[in-house]
């Protein structure tokens, strides 16, 4: 499966942006997705996961309130609609898949290019 990315700007303090990441092929269905984020200097970090139906997912405390993940399976994609944004969410931000529930980045099996996102204040 291949990912791509999108979505991502440059917008200011207490705006919104959605991410998309576009799955290939024809077996998006059968991963859990997840997205992450790597700010500069800092390492890639967790930011929500959701499972395969949708209907469960789970945030990172810093993001819990702010962001939501959702995915289509019809459309093969998963989103990460970002509220609120400060200047610290400032990272490039990954999507991946794999077939765990995970927060861990080794759970992850394929990985997305990344969309940058920068929040001035």
């Amino acid at each position: 499966v291949q990912l791509q990315a999108s979505g991502g700007g440059l917008v200011q303090a207490g705006d919104s942006l959605r991410l998309s990441c576009a799955a290939s092929g024809h077996t998006f269905i059968n991963y859990i997705m997840g997205w992450f984020r790597q700010a500069p200097g800092k390492e890639r970090e967790f930011v929500a996961v959701v499972n395969l139906s949708g209907r469960s997912t789970y945030y990172a405390d810093s993001m819990k309130g702010r962001f939501t993940i959702s995915r289509d399976n019809a459309k093969n994609t998963v989103y990460l609609q970002l509220n609120s944004l400060k200047p610290e969410d400032t990272a490039v931000y990954y999507c991946a898949g794999g077939l765990m529930f995970s927060t861990r980045r080794a759970d992850y099996d394929f990985w997305g290019q990344g969309t940058q996102v920068t929040v001035s204040s």
